[in-house]
């Protein structure tokens, strides 16, 4: 049975209806609530510990919400969860690398874990090719963060969730992120990234999550 939602008019293609997030004992944060239209991106802000990592954990379905819904063009991801993580990429902070697989091997593994993908493609956008024979044991960490962001690339997902995506990478990769994104987006794909880095990606929305930081019962 479909989890009944409140009316979201028009319908989003990602929406996070009255969250709440527990991290232990403690409540991150409650009362948040967003729409993301189809091509729109979502920007979280806000000190360490406000609560970005566990939001885009929530949003991949890694972790359940204390409370609230997250829907996806008007439905519960909770009614079929098999479908949303099929949807979706999650880049995070660990690079999820093997060192022993080359950068090539890589990419050809999360593209079949999808059916196939553009792995050249990839490599080319990420400035890897002359790299795909290497192991990913000898990569910088600036090359390793470039070759998880070229999953992106590498197999199809609506919709991109990214827990500092910019961390460890030059302005050239920056660059080729912030095209990749704008592409992804002119595709009609959804991306929630965050950041303490200001990144200019044209008509983004912004989440403090600060402002959603739940008050302890000393606070009252």
């Amino acid at each position: 049975m479909a989890t009944p939602l409140p009316s979201i008019q028009p319908v989003a293609a990602l929406a996070g209806i009255d969250l709440a997030c527990r991290r232990g004992e403690r409540l991150v944060f409650a009362g948040l609530s967003f729409a993301l239209a189809a091509g729109g991106a979502l920007v979280l802000t806000g000190p360490n510990g406000s609560g970005k990592s566990s939001l885009l954990r929530l949003l991949a379905g890694l972790a359940r919400p204390e409370a609230g819904v997250i829907a996806w063009q008007g439905a519960s991801v909770a009614d079929d969860p098999a479908a949303h993580r099929g949807r979706l990429h999650f880049v995070g902070h660990q690079d999820a690398l093997k060192g022993v697989l080359t950068v090539g091997e890589t990419l050809a593994f999360w593209a079949g874990m999808r059916g196939g993908g553009e792995i050249s493609a990839a490599l080319a956008h990420f400035r890897l090719a002359a790299l795909a024979d290497w192991p990913c044991r000898l990569l910088s960490a600036g090359q390793r963060r470039r070759l998880a962001l070229a999953r992106l690339i590498a197999s199809p997902a609506r919709l991109w969730l990214l827990d500092e995506p910019t961390t460890g990478l030059d302005a050239d990769a920056v660059a080729d992120l912030v095209a990749a994104l704008k592409g992804h987006r002119r595709d009609g794909g959804c991306v929630v990234l965050s950041t303490h880095t200001p990144v200019s990606l044209e008509g983004e929305e912004t989440l403090r999550l600060e402002e959603f930081a739940a008050r302890m019962p000393d606070d009252a």
